[in-house]
């Protein structure tokens, strides 16, 4: 039976070809950038007004405390000129700064009379409230490059600077697919033996944290049925990620067709818990990937196994992180014991506390956890304060 870290090794050492499409910067989200961005201009473009106040000139403040208004300026509107330095002019956040002012003085240090402006508190300098023009950026540099992971923030820069289609790297085309007589959808009531599939959601939504939009399929316990919808799932698609079937169960058939079929099994069976069925082939350019069906099963496989190789497809680097226990855990089983927790990020260490759970098996408390703590198979007592690996059920990585 096959390690943790040699299963790692095994499943990154399997590339698949990489290539980029453009999408509308709207359907960017999570996508990963396949080109360099640049500024179109300086931003802000102009000197940017950043309160609601007056512009004055601010030597003038050395000599007067009432400044006529003269003006207004407001945001979106062409620059305007101040015709006498021992005027000012009103002014909106977001303006063009006037021409012939240097600085702003809020509203709430202001007293308006007559026409006349008076200030009341502070002292003021030169570019005082205002954001000068090229402070964030000069026309021409480089905002993004290429393989930066896309945000909201990153959404917007791109806006600002025009770009309506951008190039990210395509994604391969994933389907999903659970198995079981036992599973129903989740608008139908379950007959006493059934439950509702639940799964397939988990990891179609964690797949969207990449930008990916993954289809599901449901397929019987059947051999026949496996086979037929087995093949044309593996000519239609780039990877499979199975959700149970994988065991040794009298109905898990799902090795055996997918054997019968042409996929090259390199994995069968890993030394840990929970997720020992795990399955890993490949069939030419086609991976496969198999969890066991039990809810903790499949996702601590998705994210110890799947997900570091779908970031090296895409050029992501998630750093390799730690926790401390933070109470003690004794585990006498020579395998590696992947401990769900919650993970506490107040202090200068992480500290991963176990989520009481009743296996596997148990959905509701699955969603309690932040991260798996992965516990050495040559240990059987784990002491608290010691610290070893922790993988996050959430992009956290990317933060």
């Amino acid at each position: 039976m096959t390690s943790v870290e040699e299963a790692k090794q095994i499943i990154l050492a399997h590339k698949m070809p990489q290539h980029t499409e453009t999408v509308p910067l709207g359907e960017s989200l999570h996508k990963v950038l396949a080109q360099d961005i640049f500024a179109d201009r300086d931003a802000p473009p102009f000197h940017r007004v950043t309160m609601d106040g007056i512009a004055i000139r601010a030597s003038r403040l050395q000599e007067k405390k009432g400044f006529p208004i003269e003006n207004i300026q407001a945001a979106g509107h062409p620059q305007l000129t101040l015709k006498d330095e021992n005027h000012c002019m009103e002014v909106m956040t977001g303006a063009v700064l006037p021409e012939n002012t240097d600085c702003v003085i809020p509203y709430e240090q202001l007293r308006i009379e007559n026409g006349t402006a008076y200030v009341t508190d502070g002292t003021f300098t030169a570019h005082q409230n205002v954001h000068m023009q090229g402070t964030d950026a000069r026309q021409g540099e480089v905002l993004f490059r290429s393989g930066l992971h896309i945000n909201p923030g990153a959404v917007g820069v791109m806006a600002t600077v025009g770009v309506e289609n951008v190039s990210v790297i395509k994604a391969p085309k994933i389907i999903i697919c659970s198995t079981g007589d036992e599973l129903v959808d989740i608008d139908e009531k379950p007959l006493p033996h059934q439950i509702r599939k639940s799964n397939v959601y988990m990891l179609q939504t964690a797949l969207k944290e990449f930008g990916i939009e993954a289809n599901t399929i449901h397929l019987a316990d059947d051999l026949d049925i496996l086979e037929r919808e087995l093949k044309k799932l593996l000519d239609e698609n780039d990877i499979l990620l199975f959700s149970g079937a994988v065991s040794k169960g009298k109905y898990d058939y799902l090795p055996e067709v997918l054997e019968k079929l042409g996929v090259n099994k390199k994995i069968h069976g890993i030394r840990q818990k929970p997720g020992k069925p795990f399955l890993f082939g490949q069939m030419d350019d086609r991976l496969v990937f198999g969890f066991p069906g039990n809810p903790a099963s499949t996702m601590t496989c998705f994210h110890l196994y799947f997900k570091p190789w779908l970031m090296t497809h895409l050029g992501l680097e998630g750093g390799k992180t730690t926790a401390v226990l933070s109470e003690d855990v004794v585990f006498q089983r020579p395998v590696t014991y992947h401990l769900l927790v919650k993970v506490d990020t107040a202090g200068a260490t992480l500290t991963a506390t176990p989520v009481r759970n009743s296996g596997s098996g148990d959905l509701i408390h699955l969603a309690e956890a932040d991260g798996i703590l992965s516990l050495p198979a040559d240990q059987e007592r784990f002491p608290k304060g010691d610290k070893f690996p922790l993988t996050y059920l959430t992009n956290k990585w990317l933060l």
